[in-house]
C-alpha cells in the first residue's frame, strides 16, 4: 500500500486510522439470565448486528437464571454492569428504572414499532416512559397430537361447545388421556388454564385494564366464568392428575399418551425434539361462532440500556436494531415459540410456531391479568390465582368462592378495588 507523503495527507491518514481504531474499540456487553441462548447470540444474532454496524462489537455474558437478579443488582450498585441489560417483565425491571439503573427510551426511534400491549411490561405505570425494548413474548393455546385427532376423526375445535365435544370423544374412546395437565405444581393450572382461556371472557385488554382501574372486580361474571370452565376440566385430565407434576404432563404428551396439551409456546422446541408425531395447535375456543378471539400473548423478555454505560450511542444503536425486522426474524427462527413483539411481519420456518404466530392476525392480544401492578401486595394475586385454579379444578372450591377470595385479597391492599 502506498503511504501518504505530504504533511497534510499524513495527518489525515493518521486521523482516519485513529478514528477507525477508536470505533473498533467500542465493545458492548450484554447482561442476561438466558444462558441457554449463548450459542444463538454468538452464532446468529451478534454476527448479524456487527455486519451492519462496523466498529461496534458485542459480548453476551449471561448469568445463571436463579442468580441473575442478585448478580445484576450487585454489578449495577458497584458500577460494573454491562452496557445492555436484559429485562425481565414488569416490576423487577421497573424497580431498576426507578433506581436510575435503566435509561429512558422514549425517544428511541425503534419504539414506534411496538404496540401498547407489547410495551406494557417495560413502561412506567402512567404509560409514558418505556425503559426496555420488547424482545419477545410467549403465546398460550392448546397443542394437539395430529395423529390422535386423525385416528379419532377429530378437527381442532373453534368454539367452547366443540372443545368439550372433542374432549368427550377422546375420553369415550379411551386410547388417549384427553388433556395432559396436572395440579401438583399449581402454576400450570393458572398459567395454562385460567390465563389461557380467561381473556375470551374478560375481553383481553378491556377487562385487564378495567381490573387495574377498579371498574371491574374479580367477582364480576367475566372473571368468574373462566373458573366455571376450569371446574369442568378435572374429568378430562386423567387418573392421578392431582399429583401430576409439570414434567409429568410434558412426558405424557410427548410420549403420545395424551391428545391435547394446554400450552405455552415455549414448549415448541422441546416438544419438537421429543415427540415422534406431528403436532398442531389451536387458540382458546370462543363461546359462540363468530365471536372475537383473544390470546394471551404474554410479554416475556426485553432489553434496556445501563444508564451509566460509557457507550450510550453504540448501545442505542444496538437497541434500535433489536427493534428492527432483521432482529425479529433472526430471533424468532432461532428460538421457535418466543415471538418478536414488533409490528414487523415475519414468517417462521417452524410450522407449529408459525401456527401460534398466525393467531395475532385474527385474535386480540393481551397479557396475563395478574402481572402488571396487581401482584405487588399481600396476598399476591398471581400466587393466589394459582391455588384458586387448582382448588376449582379439583372441586375443593366453587368458582364463585374462588373469585370472592381473590377479590377480597386484592381489595385488602389495592386502593382502586376497595370501593
Amino acid at each position: 500500500m502506498r503511504r501518504p507523503t505530504t504533511p497534510t495527507a499524513l495527518a489525515a491518514w493518521v486521523l482516519l486510522a485513529a478514528t477507525a481504531a477508536g470505533a473498533q474499540d467500542v465493545t458492548l456487553t450484554i447482561e442476561s439470565w438466558r444462558n441457554d441462548d449463548l450459542a444463538i447470540w454468538q452464532e446468529k444474532i451478534i454476527p448479524a448486528f456487527e455486519a451492519s454496524h462496523p466498529g461496534i462489537k458485542v459480548q453476551f455474558t449471561p448469568s445463571a437464571p436463579t442468580e441473575y437478579n442478585a448478580a445484576l443488582n450487585s454489578k449495577l450498585e458497584a458500577g460494573t454492569a454491562g452496557d445492555l441489560i436484559t429485562c425481565r417483565p414488569f416490576d423487577a425491571s421497573l424497580a431498576l428504572f426507578q433506581a436510575g439503573h435503566l435509561a429512558p427510551l422514549t425517544d428511541l426511534p425503534g419504539m414506534a414499532n411496538f404496540s401498547d400491549v407489547a410495551k406494557s411490561a417495560w413502561i412506567t405505570d402512567d404509560g409514558t416512559t418505556p425503559f426496555c425494548v420488547p424482545m419477545a413474548s410467549v403465546i398460550h393455546g392448546f397443542i394437539y397430537n395430529k395423529d390422535a385427532f386423525a385416528e379419532l376423526g377429530l378437527e381442532p375445535p373453534t368454539t367452547v361447545a366443540e372443545f368439550y365435544a372433542v374432549l368427550d370423544r377422546i375420553k369415550e374412546d379411551g386410547t388417549y388421556i384427553p388433556m395432559a395437565m396436572g395440579t401438583n405444581d399449581q402454576w400450570e393450572a393458572a398459567t395454562m388454564g385460567y390465563q389461557n382461556i380467561g381473556p375470551t371472557y374478560w375481553k383481553g385488554e378491556e377487562g385487564r385494564l378495567a381490573l387495574i382501574a377498579g371498574t371491574q372486580k374479580l367477582t364480576d361474571e367475566p372473571w368468574v366464568a373462566p373458573f366455571r370452565e376450569l371446574a369442568k376440566w378435572g374429568p378430562y385430565l386423567g387418573d392421578g392428575y392431582a399429583a401430576q407434576t409439570y414434567p409429568d404432563s410434558q412426558n405424557l404428551f410427548t410420549l403420545g399418551r395424551a391428545a391435547i396439551y394446554p400450552a405455552g409456546s415455549w414448549e415448541i422446541a422441546g416438544f419438537n425434539a421429543q415427540a415422534d408425531f406431528e403436532m398442531g395447535a389451536f387458540p382458546p375456543p370462543v363461546v359462540n361462532a363468530g365471536d372475537t378471539c383473544y390470546i394471551s400473548d404474554h410479554t416475556d423478555i426485553g432489553i434496556g440500556m445501563n444508564a451509566k454505560t460509557p457507550h450510550p450511542e453504540a448501545a442505542r444503536a444496538f437497541l434500535d436494531w433489536v427493534a428492527s425486522p432483521e432482529f425479529a426474524t433472526i430471533f424468532a427462527n432461532a428460538l421457535p415459540g418466543f415471538f418478536p413483539l414488533s409490528n414487523a411481519p415475519i414468517t417462521l420456518e417452524d410450522p407449529l410456531a408459525q401456527e401460534f404466530l398466525s393467531w395475532r392476525g385474527k385474535c386480540q392480544s393481551t397479557i396475563r391479568s395478574t402481572y402488571q401492578i396487581l401482584s405487588r401486595g399481600t396476598p399476591n394475586l398471581e400466587n393466589e390465582t394459582w391455588n384458586a385454579s387448582v382448588a376449582v379444578i379439583k372441586g375443593d372450591e366453587t368458582p364463585e368462592a374462588a373469585a370472592a377470595r381473590l377479590q377480597a385479597g386484592l381489595a385488602s391492599w389495592y386502593e382502586p378495588q376497595k370501593n
